[in-house]
């Protein structure tokens, strides 16, 4: 990964163009999601399995603008806002997308962008007000991102009969509301938790 930034760099890329490459990517992945509600068969796999790609391309995007950055040695003015920024957009598309997925349900999916984002908020403040960054989860950003990808290629590649909601008419519940729901649930324990680490550091000062 270190050579492919360092021929990044080289090829005069910035960190910042690969940040918004990121959310390019989770974009595209979220259309990809709510494709599979419209199709069937072999094409809704391939919706699947393109949206499970897009959103581990903007992994990699976020491991490469930090390293891009260090290649180039430079700082720009506004390398903070293009780090954030794009992640919250990234999550927002990628979430709501999936919301819109065959199985899954709407809602679910906003609930879940919008918990993300509260998470990011719960760290941003904790820095501003002096604590440590912390990126720890259960639920953080590689963890959504990981998450969402292995569901993904679970429908990509598993029996359609694997794809049917676990309980009756009225009660049902399957795999991609399952994921939301512990997007939303891991997302609310990975903010109490980065709270309550950040008052133990700001109260220890």
């Amino acid at each position: 990964m270190v050579a492919v930034a360092g021929s990044l760099s080289r090829a005069g890329l910035s960190a910042n163009s690969i940040s918004v490459t990121g959310v390019f990517s989770c974009t595209v992945a979220g259309g990809a999601f709510a494709m599979t509600a419209a199709t069937t068969g072999a094409s809704q796999r391939m919706f699947w399995l393109a949206g499970a790609v897009f959103v581990q391309l903007r992994a990699i995007c976020n491991l490469l603008d930090g390293m891009v950055a260090v290649q180039t040695g430079e700082a720009s003015p506004v390398g903070e806002l293009f780090n954030e920024v794009p992640d919250r957009l990234s999550d927002a598309a990628m979430l709501i997308g999936f919301g819109y997925a065959a199985g899954s349900t709407p809602v679910l999916g906003y609930a879940a962008a919008l918990v993300a984002v509260f998470v990011a908020y719960v760290r941003a403040q904790g820095c501003v007000a002096g604590a440590p960054q912390d990126y720890r989860g259960p639920m953080g950003k590689p963890h959504r991102m990981f998450l969402i990808t292995a569901v993904a290629v679970f429908f990509a590649v598993s029996p359609i009969q694997w794809h049917e909601p676990w309980w009756g008419p009225g009660m049902a519940w399957g795999v991609a509301q399952a994921a939301m729901g512990v997007v939303i649930v891991g997302g609310l324990l990975t903010a109490a938790r980065r709270l309550a680490t950040a008052g133990r550091n700001l109260r220890g000062r």
